[in-house]
């Protein structure tokens, strides 16, 4: 077995030798004398914890008026510059480096680690003297800013229990917080449970002394590319093991680091003895619910409470402590998952209302539902929580873990309890539509037989354990269909409305979808893609409401007259527009097969990205509405290559082969599909692809070289991966026939097969 951490000391004691050198050589050179002056590291490097690739962070410390002292720096940089170590260094007094420290947090805390290398050890003893009494005599002023800072840190970065890629230092959580905590402790303010930190911290060192080998460079955050060679380096079976060990390690610094800070806030904003006590002298004890109180900022059980009595007791602290963004004492915690008395099956109302009224509190139920968590009351009260618990995402698209995603979900879920009839059964479902994801399977399919055992056992009546597990079971189908299918087909929304059935479950599905989406990341909730949801249901609501045979009458979404009036020379037109941060391009030219790619190739020449596209035919004119990402491109210039390419597309394919040839292939085989009965107007292809330049120009020209007709697309991207949805017809605007159709999806796969 690798010990990491003697590894990390050699490292240390080997720069030491080389600075202790440096300096006795420097001092030579110079002809003085070494007493005055003294090599000091700090940080990491003064804890010795030397990772393969850590930088050396040295101060050269001096008295006021030792001589020559920048050239005895000279002395001893360049050497290690020229040796191309990585140095941060200084060069200061001890009263400078006092008044570094005064100034600047952070800087306190690398001095706090400070030890001596070479040199005069007298100096380096009093700046230890001189900064340990500094800031255990200003601690009480000074940590409130560093907790403001850890917390900005905390928002920037994420938290390393919950991140798909872990930042290993500076998410919360990580390496950068057990430094925090270790100031903590030296400020004499509060104590915390050193062997549980420091089997953590050096858990984390480890894992990125790992990660320093593996990537050949100094590096903290673990990226999926070499997250299993990391962990095969460790020892540890696979990827999923080594995050879910991250994750619970990180989960532990936390959630020592939130009781430590509480502690702290509570030592600085705590007022005189004598405005803290009652009559009677005891400590301030407010009662806010049965059995619940409040006492300096934590919800705690009330002296006559007896959770072994009442099995809704935990859930009512919970509710409390979150609607109120208060902290469930651990103490608390621990006592209700070691004593509290069973839920019944089912359970009672009250203990549903009160889930739900701790699932719908907002960001106030993810600090109380992490505390129920650590101390085991979850598991009682959701067995099935054991099973996500630290799972790491399986797409790029999310960036959590699967357990805290399901709260973040609720989170967002919470922000539209108003605009559905039951925020039960949204807040319910929100909770429980990933739990599939620990089955084998489709995780919708699985997860709705585990929604439906939960329902009863919570004891909602059988039409709503019905109605939760249709949200479990389709939580995908409104984005899927909505990038996916022509929202002008009728039979798109005919499909949905004989899902859901009623608008109520079409409120709580568009609702879940939503907060799925904004709980999963930035790429599952692009702008176009809520808007194409939203429409999607506003069209099915209206079929549902007994008002669609009207919706197909309505304005097409593309601006045609806008386009028919900026048509020139050649019937080519664009306009382009910015709506709110997402580009859209309007285009018409001359209608005919093949001029769909050629727009998506000058689309792709301008690096341009495409996320959706939808066309129709207009008096002879092809009109195409894109939407994109990407810098707001020039009409004009848009317009005029456009036109070049019409008439001539070889320095179009030229330039998409130069920048083809420089893209990332994908090893996985891309899948083209025909979708036999998503249409009866229209022949439907799916195409499944890895994202690259000029990818919808290649689909789009194979498409044509069959002489197929594309009536309109739809164009989903998500993480690195694509989904578009063609609805092809031919020369005459019907369906294609069964042979032209395998044919057409043939040439599309063999375009995309290298």
């Amino acid at each position: 077995m690798v010990n990491r951490a003697e590894q990390r000391r050699v490292r240390a004691d080997e720069a030491d030798a080389l600075l202790h050198l440096l300096l006795s050589k420097a001092c030579d050179a110079l002809g003085q004398s070494a007493e005055g002056v003294a090599l000091v590291a700090v940080g990491g490097y003064g804890r010795e914890e030397l990772s393969p690739y850590s930088d050396l962070d040295v101060m050269l410390l001096h008295t006021a008026g030792y001589p020559r002292i920048d050239e005895l720096a000279a002395q001893i940089w360049y050497p290690l510059w020229d040796s191309r170590t990585k140095l941060d260094h200084s060069v200061r007094t001890v009263e400078e480096a006092q008044a570094a420290a005064a100034d600047d947090v952070r800087v306190a805390l690398g001095l706090l680690d400070a030890r001596h290398v070479a040199g005069d050890s007298h100096l380096t003893l009093q700046l230890r003297s001189v900064l340990m009494a500094d800031w255990r005599r200003t601690a009480k002023t000074r940590l409130p800013a560093l907790a403001a800072a850890c917390r900005d840190r905390a928002n920037t970065v994420g938290e390393l229990a919950h991140l798909a890629e872990p930042d290993l230092k500076e998410a919360y959580g990580g390496l950068r917080d057990a430094v925090v905590l270790r100031a903590l402790v030296a400020s004499w303010l509060v104590d915390v449970p050193h062997p549980v930190v420091e089997r953590a911290r050096l858990d984390l060192l480890n894992i990125r002394d790992e990660l320093h080998n593996v990537a050949g460079r100094a590096t903290d955050r673990l990226v999926a590319d070499v997250a299993g060679e990391v962990a095969a380096g460790l020892g540890m079976a696979d990827r999923d093991e080594l995050l879910r060990h991250v994750y619970a390690t990180g989960r532990t610094l936390a959630h020592v680091c939130d009781v430590s800070w509480r502690r702290v806030e509570s030592l600085v904003a705590r007022p005189p003895r004598s405005r803290r006590r009652g009559r009677t002298g005891g400590p301030l004890l407010l009662a806010l619910d049965e059995g619940v109180g409040q006492h300096e900022g934590e919800v705690v059980l009330m002296p006559d409470a007896r959770p072994e009595r009442d099995p809704v007791l935990g859930l009512r602290a919970a509710a409390v402590a979150a609607d109120r963004s208060l902290v469930l004492s651990p103490a608390v915690c621990a006592r209700l998952a070691a004593a509290s008395a069973p839920l019944p099956t089912p359970w009672p109302g009250e203990a549903r209302r009160l889930l739900c009224a701790l699932l719908g509190a907002g960001p106030g139920l993810l600090e109380v539902w992490e505390a129920m968590d650590q101390a085991g009351y979850v598991s009682r009260l959701l067995p099935e929580w054991d099973s996500v618990r630290f799972r790491p995402p399986q797409s790029a698209v999310h960036r959590y873990t699967v357990d805290r995603h399901l709260l973040e979900t609720c989170v967002e879920a919470s922000k539209m309890v108003r605009d559905v009839r039951r925020p039960d059964l949204l807040l319910v479902a929100a909770l429980v539509h990933d739990l599939g994801k620990a089955v084998e399977g489709d995780h919708s399919v699985t997860g709705a037989v585990i929604a439906t055992a939960i329902g009863r056992r919570l004891g909602f009546p059988a039409a709503d354990v019905e109605t939760i597990t249709l949200l479990v079971r389709q939580h995908l189908m409104l984005a899927q269909v909505a990038t996916r299918r022509d929202l002008d087909d009728p039979m798109t929304v005919e499909l949905i409305s004989g899902i859901v059935r009623d608008t109520d479950t079409l409120d709580l599905l568009e609702a879940l979808t939503y907060a799925d989406a904004r709980a999963a990341g930035p790429a599952a909730s692009s702008p176009w893609r809520m808007r194409l949801v939203g429409e999607l249901a506003r069209r099915v609501r209206g079929e549902l409401s007994g008002g669609g045979a009207g919706l197909w009458t309505e304005a097409p979404p593309i601006a045609v007259p806008a386009l028919h009036q900026v048509v020139g020379i050649g019937r080519v037109g664009v306009t382009v527009s910015d709506h709110a941060g997402d580009l859209r391009i309007n285009v018409a030219v001359p209608d005919q097969v093949g001029t769909l790619s050629t727009v998506a190739g000058v689309l792709a020449v301008e690096r341009l990205a495409v996320r959706s596209a939808v066309i129709t035919s207009v008096d002879g004119l092809g009109i195409s509405q894109w939407s994109v990402a990407g810098s707001l491109p020039d009409p004009v210039r848009l317009r005029d290559r456009l036109a070049v390419a019409l008439r001539d597309d070889a320095d179009l394919v030229r330039r998409l082969a130069a920048r083809d040839s420089s893209a990332t292939r994908q090893a996985v085989a891309s899948k083209v599909d025909l979708l036999p009965g998503a249409s009866e107007t229209a022949t439907v292809l799916q195409v499944r692809a890895h994202d690259r330049p000029g990818l919808l120009y290649d689909v789009t020209a194979a498409i044509a070289s069959t002489g197929a007709d594309i009536r309109s697309a739809h164009v989903s991207t998500l993480g690195a991966e694509c989904v578009d949805v063609f609805y092809l017809t031919d020369r005459n605007g019907a369906p294609l026939e069964e042979e032209d159709a395998e044919t057409t999806a043939k040439s599309v796969l063999d375009r995309l097969t290298f």
